[in-house]
């Protein structure tokens, strides 16, 4: 098969499951792009190591108001801490939902808030330290519609 027709096959796929592929195209480009502009180029290392944790519920009840943990290992030294986290929704009109700014007089790098997700997606939280090391972790939150799942 010729990626020509592997792509062709993907997008008649989504069409045959009811799904926008131009929404779901320009999601991905949206998103990518507010991943490169934070990121600059760095490469970023997934959350695996337990560097940054990222808690939202497996299934929100009510998208409007999705609670959000955000936390960076970090000794929050001069020499060695967190300096920024973002926090990204793939599927919202406009991914970036937060921004948090930390210094080594924050003392730990913790945040929380709620944010508004207009349907079932992943939330993205990339961490930024002063060494130019990009943190990510990356949740899947069910947003369902008044409990009937969406």
């Amino acid at each position: 098969m010729q990626r020509r027709e592997f792509c062709l096959t993907g997008i008649a796929a989504l069409c045959a499951a009811g799904l926008p592929v131009e929404n779901t195209v320009a999601e991905t480009a949206v998103l990518d792009q507010a991943i490169d502009d934070f990121v600059q180029g760095a490469e970023v290392t997934s959350g695996t190591s337990g560097t940054i944790a990222l808690s939202v519920p497996e299934i929100a009840e009510n998208g409007n108001t999705v609670p959000v943990s955000v936390s960076v290992d970090s000794p929050m030294t001069q020499d060695d801490h967190v300096s920024e986290v973002l926090v990204l929704a793939s599927g919202n009109p406009l991914p970036g939902v937060a921004r948090f700014r930390f210094s080594p007089r924050s003392g730990q790098a913790s945040a929380s808030t709620r944010i508004r997700l207009a349907k079932t997606q992943d939330v993205i939280a990339i961490a930024r330290m002063s060494s130019g090391a990009m943190f990510m972790d990356r949740k899947n939150v069910k947003v369902t519609i008044g409990g009937c799942g969406g």
